[in-house]
């Protein structure tokens, strides 16, 4: 295994960029992930992976996890240099790069499909991802206002479900057009005439978040078929839009068939 001892390696510099810049992951339609469980998941799911860097200390613990295919560039680095590559505040050990996957078509027609609306925080929209992945819908969509899928912060929060779910972007020309595919669109928010989620058929249909500072635009929102909320104890506004997302996911799995 090749070990690197140089900051200004120009692997390093690659490493640090596909973790900091948006443009350069999609310049070079790579990603940067960090953690041993990640790189099991991505391995698990067939992932193509280009590059991976591992700290001295975690160096002897790898081959438990998995043997790297040869074709994997593989490189040993000082545990203090890996963390000052990784773009999260602590590294897990282990530093990877993985090739974007090509842009899955969705048919829209049936299942249930998740589409966030300018969600911005990169935890929340991977937990979303994570949980779409565990409750069995068939898609999560996102606008442009939303976070990068491909942020580190949010590939840490899928637990590895990035590379299992099929997730997309949507521009506002290709959201205009859902219509054409016959679903049913649901909108949420907090107004009190709209529906009980209890007593909302959430199958065969697009459900669309928004963020909670404004929900869903107002453009988006005329697309919307029917409006529903979660009730919540007086008093209370709203609820984080990660655990709105998995309640109204969980309802969905009741009546969903996978």
């Amino acid at each position: 295994m090749e070990k690197i001892t140089g900051r200004s390696n120009p692997i390093c510099t690659h490493i640090r960029k596909l973790g900091k810049s948006k443009s350069y992951r999609d310049e070079h339609s790579l990603f940067l992930c960090d953690g041993v469980k990640l790189l099991d998941e991505a391995l698990d799911s067939g992932a193509s992976i280009d590059t991976v860097l591992v700290s001295n200390m975690t160096e002897k613990n790898l081959p438990r996890y998995r043997k790297l295919p040869p074709d994997i560039s593989v490189y040993s680095v000082h545990e203090e240099l890996l963390d000052s590559l990784s773009p999260l505040n602590n590294s897990q050990g282990v530093l990877f790069t993985c090739r974007m996957k090509s842009e899955e078509t969705i048919d829209f027609s049936s299942g249930t499909h998740l589409l966030l609306d300018d969600i911005q925080d990169p935890g929340n929209v991977g937990t979303i991802i994570r949980c779409a992945y565990a409750f069995g819908i068939d898609s999560v969509s996102l606008t442009e206002g939303s976070a990068d899928i491909y942020n580190p912060k949010t590939l840490r929060a899928t637990m590895g479900a990035v590379f299992k779910q099929p997730v997309i972007r949507l521009d506002r020309a290709q959201i205009f057009n859902l219509k054409g595919f016959g679903a049913r669109i649901i909108g949420t928010t907090n107004d009190s005439d709209s529906h009980d989620i209890s007593f909302a058929e959430l199958n065969n249909a697009i459900i669309v978040l928004g963020n909670v500072g404004h929900g869903i635009s107002d453009d988006l929102k005329a697309l919307c078929d029917q409006m529903i909320k979660i009730p919540l104890k007086s008093g209370c506004e709203s609820i984080n839009v990660a655990v709105a997302a998995s309640i109204l996911m969980w309802e969905a799995s009741k009546t969903c068939q996978h």
